[in-house]
């Protein structure tokens, strides 16, 4: 089964051939080369490919798309404020290094341990949430300066000092 890896979302049509504007968190301008398709989550979880003809970074955090058959404002404008997802292998080729959302599914090591894989980021404008899964529940760990030890690109490891009594509530 694919893994599909949400980048951010379609904020506006732009022009009159219906291309689109989307504002992603990869962490650098992004132009989305090599990309054949993105998916668009038309209905919850229901993920539509689109096949990209075209795309021109705007800035760190946007990039005009082309995407084949959407050829009017009317079109574009209907996939406004829908999310958009890349294949694992597609997200990995474009994703900022020194992105937070590069560490999707980097494993989770603490004092305590090896608290498992980075399930989602959330980004906040003080810190970084990172959602994992702590014996079946979901837990919230705050990544900042005071929290973060290093982080391992090659090993795919993001170590933490968490504060006293932090995993507790979620046990």
């Amino acid at each position: 089964m694919n893994q599909y890896i949400n980048i951010g979302r379609i904020v506006a049509g732009f022009g009159l051939k219906g291309e689109v504007i989307l504002k992603h968190a990869l962490g650098k301008k992004t132009i989305l080369k090599d990309i054949e398709a993105i998916f668009i989550e038309m209905n919850k979880g229901s993920y539509l490919p689109y096949f990209v003809t075209s795309s021109k970074a705007k800035d760190h955090e946007e990039t005009y798309v082309k995407l084949e058959s959407i050829d009017t404002r009317e079109s574009a404008s209907r996939l406004t404020t829908k999310n958009v997802w890349l294949l694992d292998e597609d997200f990995r080729k474009l994703a900022g290094k020194s992105a937070p959302i590069s560490l999707l599914g980097y494993q989770l090591l603490s004092n305590e341990g090896n608290l498992g894989p980075i399930e989602e980021v959330i980004e906040q404008p003080h810190q970084v949430l990172l959602r994992i899964s702590l014996e079946g529940k979901e837990a919230l760990i705050p990544l900042h300066a005071e929290t973060l030890n290093k982080i391992d690109h090659k090993k795919k490891e993001v170590q933490v000092t968490l504060p006293d009594g932090l995993l507790d509530i979620y046990r």
